[in-house]
């Protein structure tokens, strides 16, 4: 099938005219070096009668280059560009999205015999307007169109973006009108411009002190129909445009340095970023509220485990379950800061646990297992793959996209049913509310779990089957933080050897073994403190009173303990003592089996097992 090109479009598009979805020819394709950044490509094209080597592909367009689908001789229907004009008043076309109408194979060679396009030569292929006859009617773009030329029309570069496009003009106090232009074609080499951009994400003003002074700043992240850009106010511009910009508001921004932006402290999919300078204007703008909110390019749960650490990534998943708020101090500047984790699932059915903090941390809540969206995570390597947003992220809760709605959908109708897998804490630390590492005892130890350099952690639901009553208790020293066994010097006294002290008294301090059991095995499971006091149902001095002066009712409670079902977070190591190696299990958490949440969990396994048969 044979493809007509666009004849006199190059000729429209650099004369300014209005054209619609050209269809080109491409000659060649050059790389241009960009220092860090990704590398640009300058494209020569023909439309038939011209050829013009001012068309650069947008950077995410890079991969139809790389993968060889842009070649030299296919043909392509650009279905949205730019034109960007230069400080020497040369213009560059910047292609925002092409399809590949032809590969080169398929054309088989050049179309035409075009010449190169000058500037101000006017050159179109348009008949004669005495010769009728010339002037057959055509289909473009799905248009039958007349007489007339064989150029297609193309929406202005202001319009570009559809019918709901943001203001092409800013009127300025005296009545004149300044060119918006999309952020998409912000470049270095721009000294003045104008953008229509809505405020995705906002952060605190933030203070520095070092050898060269003091100072402050505050970010913000832009996005318009085209793109999306992050901008930096430094000091007397922190101060004079934090309480002007509001989140999610909609403003002209006029003027400001552009330089390529550093990658390891943004997510923003763009090369550059704005700095403020003395001459940036901001202006509300109340007529283009159409604009979109946030960007977001989603990766997978399961994909994050082989994700490099540090990384930046865009996330979105199920609120599965989340923590109570913590306190704690940063070192850098000994100042407490509140902490909540979060453990988000998404369709792979893997979980990983995120951490939130400050205000964020301290308003959320997941009661209702919202969706969360994350834009901006940082990677860590801490305990598996896990995730921790940054003050220059944005959290959307809910989200109205149409990933949201899918996951919800899929996750009310069968998620919240499955197993999942926590990526965050498997191996190598208790991660914080990571109860969903589910396994039976038959399978933590077919696994080989504690055989390990590391602890490993687990969370399973068993009955108690017997419980030892002898040493289950201990003198202890009184004081706060310490639980050290006491020595009893026969005087009234009783010896503390860590804190090197004598005290009048001593506390009890419970260290509990009991037999755990499911359907499969059984495993021995020493219980501190809090856990044995939780199984036992009374307090350690209690039951201290009740061991010295009523042993039958110190009996009681001991049998009233024996056969409840709980759920129990274990921690098992490999351990040595006396040349003789064995599996020692602790018990961090004892509590109530969810029943409900357990049945889910036996409801998805027999699926799985059905689907195995």
């Amino acid at each position: 099938m044979s493809v007509r090109l666009s004849e006199g479009a190059i000729a429209a598009i650099m004369q300014g005219e209005e054209v619609s979805k050209p269809v080109l020819q491409v000659i060649n394709t050059r790389a241009i070096a960009t220092g860090t950044g990704p590398p640009r490509y300058r494209v020569l094209m023909s439309d038939g009668v011209n050829t013009l080597s001012s068309f650069m592909l947008a950077t995410q367009l890079n991969s139809l280059v790389e993968e060889e689908r842009l070649s030299a001789r296919c043909v392509c229907q650009v279905n949205r560009f730019i034109v960007n004009s230069l400080k020497d008043g040369r213009r560059v076309v910047i292609l925002m999205d092409v399809n590949v109408l032809q590969t080169a194979d398929q054309v088989g060679g050049p179309i035409g015999n075009p010449q190169p396009y000058n500037e101000g030569q006017g050159q179109r292929s348009a008949a004669p307007a005495g010769n009728p006859a010339a002037s057959k009617p055509q289909q473009q773009n799905g248009n039958l169109s007349g007489a007339g030329p064989a150029a297609p029309k193309y929406h202005a570069p202001s319009h570009q973006f559809g019918k709901a496009s943001a203001p092409s003009a800013l009127k300025t106090p005296g009545g004149s009108q300044i060119k918006v232009v999309p952020i998409a074609s912000l470049n270095p080499y721009q000294s003045k411009w104008t953008i229509c951009a809505r405020v995705t994400q906002k952060g605190q003003i933030r203070t520095w002190s070092n050898s060269r002074g003091e100072g402050k700043l505050f970010s913000i992240e832009l996005v318009d129909e085209s793109g999306e850009i992050r901008a930096t106010a430094f000091n007397d511009q922190a101060d004079k445009f934090f309480p002007l910009i509001e989140l999610n508001k909609v403003y002209y921004f006029t003027k400001g340095n552009l330089k390529t932006a550093n990658k390891q402290y943004t997510a923003v999919k763009n090369d550059y970023e704005i700095t403020f300078t003395n001459e940036t204007s901001v202006v509300p703008c109340d007529d283009a509220q159409h604009l979109p909110s946030v960007q977001f390019d989603f990766v997978s749960i399961s994909d994050l485990e082989n994700t490099p650490k540090d990384s930046i990534v865009d996330v979105i998943g199920i609120c599965k379950s989340y923590e109570d708020v913590t306190k704690i101090t940063v070192k850098a500047n000994n100042r407490e800061v509140s902490k909540r984790n979060v453990h988000l699932m998404d369709t792979s059915g893997k979980l990983v646990t995120a951490t939130l903090w400050g205000n964020e941390a301290e308003q959320f809540d997941g009661s209702r297992q919202p969706v969360i969206a994350i834009k901006g995570a940082r990677v860590s390597d801490f305990g598996g793959r896990s995730l921790s947003v940054l003050s220059s992220s944005t959290v959307v809760i809910n989200p109205d996209s149409p990933e949201a709605f899918k996951l919800r959908g899929w996750f009310d109708s069968e998620g919240q049913l499955l197993e999942c897998t926590s990526i965050s804490d498997v191996r190598g630390g208790p991660a914080a509310g990571a109860n969903t590492n589910w396994k039976t005892l038959f399978e933590a130890k077919s696994e080989n779990l504690g055989q390990g350099d590391k602890a490993d952690y687990f969370s399973c639901v068993g009955t108690i089957v017997h419980l030892r009553k002898e040493n289950c208790m201990y003198q202890a020293c009184p004081s706060q933080d310490c639980n050290k066994k006491v020595i009893d010097q026969q005087n009234g006294l009783y010896r503390c050897e860590k804190c090197d002290r004598e005290f009048p008294n001593f506390k009890y301090r419970l260290m509990l073994l009991v037999t755990i059991a499911d359907c499969l095995e059984y495993q021995w499971v020493t219980c501190f403190q809090d856990t044995a006091e939780f199984i036992l149902g009374q307090n350690a001095a209690f039951l201290g009173e009740l061991k010295e002066k009523n042993e039958q009712a110190f009996e009681e409670v001991f049998q009233n303990a024996n056969f409840n079902t709980y759920e129990f977070r274990i921690r098992v190591k490999l351990e040595t003592y006396n040349d003789e190696s064995r599996i020692k299990a602790t018990a961090l958490d004892v509590k109530p089996v969810n029943y409900r949440e357990y049945s889910k969990r036996l409801i998805a396994n027999i699926r799985r097992n059905a689907q195995l048969g």
